[in-house]
């Protein structure tokens, strides 16, 4: 299907250029999003008459994303996450999120500038995509992790052993569990002597007394 270019499109041609692709291409994005219309002659006259106000448009959205792109440039945001030994996500990282963490962040970016093809599905730092306009594109840093300990190792490029991290989170929890144990104990051993202690004095008693008439 031949098209007329609305906006730029990556790997495809300029605003007015008149193109040629594939024709589910054209009616699943380029035709619903208005980045394209077909090239027909209404259309093309449609488009020579509107060029003034698209490309004025344009500049203005342009400027916009060039004010959002110095904001985000070298911008790394952390998302924690529980994961698996193996660093695998018990879930996943998506667009919604990364926008979410970088609007908080104090930049405004809607989940449709993300361009994830996937979502992330492991720790450690991920290079994100996004699309501020269709001429202006940066990448940010997205840094997965367990805590924000971890976070900060892998923002350094050290390596993080997760079978430690599983090691040392066990041992935590066995000593934890010891140490309540040798309290249930102690605690056991100390009610044991004070029950015991009265029996103990009333048979020193009844002893003395028996000695006592024995002597009489």
């Amino acid at each position: 299907m031949e098209v007329i270019l609305m906006e730029r499109v990556e790997k495809l041609g300029q605003m007015g250029d008149v193109v040629t692709v594939k024709n589910g291409y054209a009616r699943n994005f380029l035709l619903p999003q208005n980045k394209a219309l077909r090239a027909n002659k209404g259309n093309l006259s449609l488009f020579e008459n509107q060029r003034h106000d698209l490309e004025a448009r344009n500049l203005e959205s342009r400027k916009e994303a060039e004010s959002v792109s110095a904001k985000l440039d070298g911008k790394s945001v952390v998302l924690l996450r529980q994961a698996s030994e193996m660093a695998v996500l018990y879930g996943s990282v998506s667009a919604r999120d990364i926008a979410t963490a970088l609007t908080e962040d104090g930049v405004t970016v809607d989940r449709k500038q993300i361009a994830l093809q996937h979502p992330i599905k492991s720790l450690g730092l991920h290079n994100v995509k996004v699309v501020l306009h269709p001429e202006i594109s940066l990448s940010v840093e997205v840094n997965v992790a367990r805590s924000e300990e971890e976070a900060e190792l892998q923002a350094l490029g050290e390596e993080t052993d997760t079978a430690e991290f599983f090691d040392t989170e066990e041992a935590a929890s066995e000593a934890e569990s010891e140490l309540s144990a040798s309290e249930e104990i102690e605690g056991e051993e100390a009610d044991f002597s004070a029950e015991a202690a009265p029996e103990t004095a009333t048979e020193d008693a009844a002893e003395g007394a028996d000695d006592e008439a024995a002597s009489t």
